[in-house]
C-alpha cells in the first residue's frame, strides 16, 4: 500500500458532516411524536440513528485510509456475498418484512438491508470490470450486455422482495457507469427500449403499483388510500412558505404524514424550515455532487474515475427520486434521502461510500 501525498477533499468532508448533523436534527424533529406515541420515548429513533451515524463516520475514516485499489481485488467476492444475502432475505421467517417488502435481516430495529450493501459492491465490481474490459464496450453482446448482467441479476433478486425503488437506483447507477466507460449510444437506445417495456410490465403486473400510478395522476381521486401520501406531503411542503413554521413545529408529523422520518423527511424539512431551509439542503447536495464529479475527473486511473462516478451517480439518483416523490413529480416509491432519512443501513453505507470517494480524492491529479 503506497503512502499518500495529498489530503482528502476537505470540502466534501465538511459537506457530509453538515448533512449528517442536519439529518440527525431532522430525524428527531420528524420522529419525536411518533416515537413517544409508539415507544414511550421521543428519542427512540434519534438514539438509533445517532448510533449508526457514529459507526458510519468511524467506518468512513477507516475506509478513507485504505487505498481504493484494495476494494477492486475483493469486488467479485463481495458481490457474490451480497447475492447470497439477497437470497437469504427472501426466506420466510428469516427475512423481515416492512412496508410490504421482505428486505431486512436482523432483529427488530437493529437490522440491515442487503440491497444497500449490494449497491456499493456492484459499483466496485463494475468499476473494476469496466476498467479492465473497456475495449470490448463498443460490442453490444460482449461489451454492453455482459456488463449489465451482474446488475440485472441483482435487480431480479431485489424485485422478488419486492423493492422497485432500490432496483431502479441500482440499474440507473450502472447505466451511468457503463455510459461513461464508453458504451455506444445506439446500444443504450436499444436496451433502453427493452427496459421501458420491462418497466411497464412490472407496473402492470402488480396491482399496488398500478394504484400508485393512478393515484399519482390524480391523488384526489382516492385521497384516503392511494393518494394519501402525496396529498399529505404536499400539505406539508406548501404551507411551509418562505421561512417555515420553525424547527420542531411541523403539523403533518402528528400522524398525518406516514413515516415522516424516512422517505418523506424532506417534506418535514420544507414545512419546518420553509423554502430557504429546503433550498439550503438542495445546495448542500449540489455541492456534494459537484465535488464527486471533480474527484472523478481528477482520478489517476479509469478504475478510480468509474468508482467516483458510480458513488456520485448513486447518490444523485437517490436524491432526485426522493425529491421527485415528495413533491408529487413521480409516483411514490420507497427511496430514502441520503444522509437525512432515518435508516441505519442507508446512512452507514452512504458514509462508507463517501470514505471510498475521499480516498480516491487523495490520489487525484
Amino acid at each position: 500500500m503506497r503512502k499518500y501525498r495529498q489530503s482528502p477533499d476537505l470540502v466534501l468532508l465538511g459537506i457530509v458532516f453538515t448533512l449528517v448533523i442536519l439529518g440527525l436534527t431532522m430525524v428527531y424533529s420528524a420522529s419525536a411524536v411518533k416515537a413517544a406515541s409508539q415507544f414511550g420515548d421521543s428519542l427512540y429513533f434519534l438514539k438509533r440513528q445517532l448510533l449508526f451515524a457514529i459507526v458510519g463516520v468511524g467506518l468512513m475514516f477507516a475506509v478513507m485510509r485504505i487505498d481504493y485499489h484494495f476494494w477492486g481485488a475483493w469486488a467479485k467476492l463481495a458481490l457474490i456475498a451480497c447475492y447470497v444475502l439477497l437470497c437469504v432475505v427472501l426466506i420466510p421467517g428469516v427475512g423481515l418484512a416492512r412496508g410490504g417488502a421482505r428486505s431486512w435481516l436482523g432483529v427488530g430495529a437493529f437490522s440491515i438491508q442487503p440491497s444497500e450493501f449490494t449497491k456499493v459492491a456492484l459499483i466496485i465490481f463494475l468499476a473494476k470490470y469496466l476498467s479492465e474490459h473497456q475495449s470490448s464496450l463498443p460490442n453490444f453482446w460482449k461489451g454492453l450486455v455482459r456488463s449489465f448482467l451482474p446488475a440485472l441479476l441483482a435487480f431480479g433478486l431485489i424485485m422478488l422482495q419486492p423493492d422497485l425503488g432500490t432496483g431502479m437506483v441500482l440499474v440507473l447507477t450502472c447505466v451511468i457507469m457503463i455510459f461513461i466507460a464508453g458504451a455506444r449510444m445506439k446500444h443504450f437506445i436499444m436496451m433502453g427500449s427493452l427496459g421501458v417495456l420491462g418497466f411497464i410490465g412490472l407496473i402492470v403486473s402488480a396491482p399496488y403499483r398500478m394504484k400508485r400510478l393512478t393515484s399519482f395522476v390524480d391523488p384526489w381521486q382516492d385521497p384516503k388510500q392511494g393518494g394519501f401520501q402525496i396529498i399529505q406531503s404536499l400539505l406539508a411542503i406548501g404551507p411551509g412558505g418562505l421561512l417555515g413554521f420553525g424547527l420542531g413545529q411541523s403539523r403533518q408529523k402528528y400522524q398525518y404524514l406516514p413515516e415522516p422520518q424516512t422517505d418523506f423527511i424532506f417534506s418535514i424539512v420544507s414545512e419546518e424550515l420553509g423554502f430557504i431551509g429546503a433550498s439550503f439542503v438542495l445546495v448542500l447536495f449540489f455541492l456534494l455532487l459537484w465535488r464527486g464529479i471533480l474527484i472523478a475527473i481528477k482520478a489517476p486511473d479509469l478504475f478510480g474515475t468509474l468508482l467516483a462516478v458510480g458513488i456520485t451517480g448513486m447518490i444523485a439518483i437517490q436524491i432526485m427520486i426522493n425529491i421527485a416523490v415528495v413533491t408529487g413529480l413521480i409516483p411514490v416509491t420507497g427511496i430514502t434521502l441520503p444522509f437525512l432519512s432515518y435508516g441505519g443501513s442507508s446512512l452507514t453505507l452512504m458514509l462508507v461510500s463517501i470514505g471510498i470517494l475521499l480516498n480516491v480524492s487523495k490520489h487525484a491529479h
